[in-house]
């Protein structure tokens, strides 16, 4: 398969949709390491576990659904 290229000084809504992608994983990464400094001072008691899990679930899930699943 060849790879479309647009003209230069427009974009074409393949090239919109990756820079899209690739702004939606660095406002998640942002948002990830804000977290990743903000919780170790949180307590959630007898929670933890559970949030940990659901946590990494989401984390995956918010990554399969970003990145092309193949």
């Amino acid at each position: 398969m060849t790879k479309q290229k647009s003209p230069m000084g427009s974009i074409d809504l393949v090239g919109l949709k990756k820079v899209g992608k690739g702004a939606l994983i660095a406002a998640a990464a942002a948002g990830l390491t804000y977290a990743m400094e903000a919780l170790p001072g949180v307590d959630f008691g007898e929670y933890t576990v559970i949030i940990v899990g659901v946590a990494g679930i989401v984390i995956n899930f918010l990554r399969k659904f970003i990145m092309k699943y193949e």
